[in-house]
């Protein structure tokens, strides 16, 4: 065993940064096993370090100055764990700059700024882990960079935010609205106090474009993807979809589709005896198609403290016995494949679902029907409810399932959908992920 302990920098110390401290301190002895050297965390920076930090040892200073860590030449590897992108973005910079490795798990860091930060880390010779940027504890990114590296990939899909999965299957199980899912879910700590970005398809669009960048060398950022949130679904829906033989899931999808890339992420229609569809809670999955190894699935818990911490220190420990510099190299060459075109949002086909409320009165089936003949869009099948509301003026509502046909015709059908004055709101569409 080396008697050159690694000594490591860490930025940030909440949730997931005192999850890591305790491995790193609990596993200790665990881990110089797997190393071939000791771990010690040097140096802790915080906003505000006066806060007590449960888990960390009394010995490791803490501070809240950048400087104290880029300053220290002793300290080999930064673990940087904190949100959003401008602090970020600059600390990540400076730290390569002053010749120390990176291991982050800031999925938004490394969505919009990845390409940079691995071309100045290429050119510094230096590494970033990234593993804990996506699905948590679930190794997806190692798996793309190394054991499927002698495949040709063809789809990645998946269920990417644990948050609206966990909403999304207690509507159904516990007979919920989204509202009181919502709420169970921030009570259990699955969503934020502001949950918009887990809720409307944001932080799975980062993670899937995170993905997209290492399987098909394409930069697709997120307002170029078609992105769809939940907050819409109804108890209803979900009901209908399982009287279907579906079930309703946030999904995010990218694959080839003649040599252009189809990427979005929605709430979609999931045959339910498929393994996407079953995967409930605050789990998360990944279904990868490789030319060689077929379909290959990633499941397991996509968030929370231990399992995101378990891929940081994951990182640490390929640092600390050289895999890291192999993996890396291996992601800076990935990227000099060709890029794909991306497909414009409009050409996707699928089915669709469209739910939608309308007047309860002669001729508001042929006025809903005639739209979508008129788009060229063809009605698989339709169900009409009983009437509900008053008698003066009751509503109804139409569940349709359409065959296979364009998102652009669908765009404009939606349009003149909403302007019939039969309809009450705006109409609801899902695809169906055949």
């Amino acid at each position: 065993m080396s008697e050159s302990p690694l000594h490591i920098g860490l930025i940030g110390c909440g949730t997931v940064g005192s999850g890591v401290a305790r491995i790193l301190s609990e596993q200790h002895r665990l881990l110089e096993r797997q190393c071939g050297r000791r771990l010690c965390l040097k140096r802790v920076v915080v906003r505000h370090p006066d806060r007590p930090r449960p888990g960390l040892p009394e010995s490791v200073p803490v501070t809240d100055r950048i400087d104290d860590i880029l300053q220290d030449e002793s300290i080999d590897l930064a673990v940087q764990l904190i949100g959003g992108t401008d602090a970020a973005l600059d600390y990540a910079r400076r730290l390569l700059q002053a010749g120390r490795d990176l291991v982050t798990a800031n999925k938004a860091l490394i969505c919009a700024h990845g390409s940079e930060l691995f071309q100045l880390a290429g050119r510094l010779k230096r590494t970033i882990g990234f593993e804990a940027a996506v699905a948590g504890g679930i190794p997806v990114i190692s798996t793309l960079t190394t054991a499927l590296t002698g495949n040709r990939i063809e789809s990645i899909e998946g269920i990417l935010n644990g948050t609206s999965n966990f909403i999304l299957s207690r509507m159904l199980t516990d007979n919920q609205t989204y509202e009181q899912a919502l709420s169970l879910a921030q009570k259990q700590g699955y969503a934020e106090a502001d949950p918009t970005l887990d809720v409307d398809g944001t932080d799975a669009a980062q993670k899937l474009s995170i993905l997209i960048r290492l399987a098909f060398a394409t930069d697709v950022p997120v307002e170029k993807m078609i992105r769809r949130g939940i907050d819409r679904i109804m108890l209803s829906d979900l009901e209908a979809a399982a009287a279907l033989g579906y079930r309703i899931k946030l999904l995010a999808m990218a694959r080839r589709n003649q040599e252009q890339l189809e990427a979005w992420v929605q709430p979609a229609l999931i045959h339910h005896e498929r393994t996407l569809a079953q995967t409930s809670g605050a789990d998360n999955i990944v279904t990868i198609t490789g030319s060689a190894v077929g379909r290959l699935r990633l499941a397991g818990a996509g968030a929370g403290q231990m399992p995101t911490a378990s891929a940081v220190v994951a990182d640490i420990i390929d640092y600390a016995t050289g895999r890291a510099a192999r993996t890396f190299d291996a992601v800076l060459r990935s990227q000099t494949a060709p890029s794909l075109d991306i497909q414009p949002q409009e050409a996707p086909r699928h089915r669709y679902y469209i739910r939608c409320t309308v007047d309860d009165r002669p001729h508001v089936l042929a006025d809903v029907t005639d739209v979508l003949g008129r788009h060229e869009i063809s009605i698989s099948s339709l169900h009409q409810d009983e009437p509900t509301g008053a008698n003066d003026r009751p509503a109804a509502r139409l569940i349709i399932m359409t065959h296979q046909t364009t998102e652009g015709r669908m765009r404009n059908a939606d349009q003149d959908l909403h302007r019939l004055d039969c309809v009450r709101d705006q109409p609801l569409r899902l695809p169906v992920a055949d």
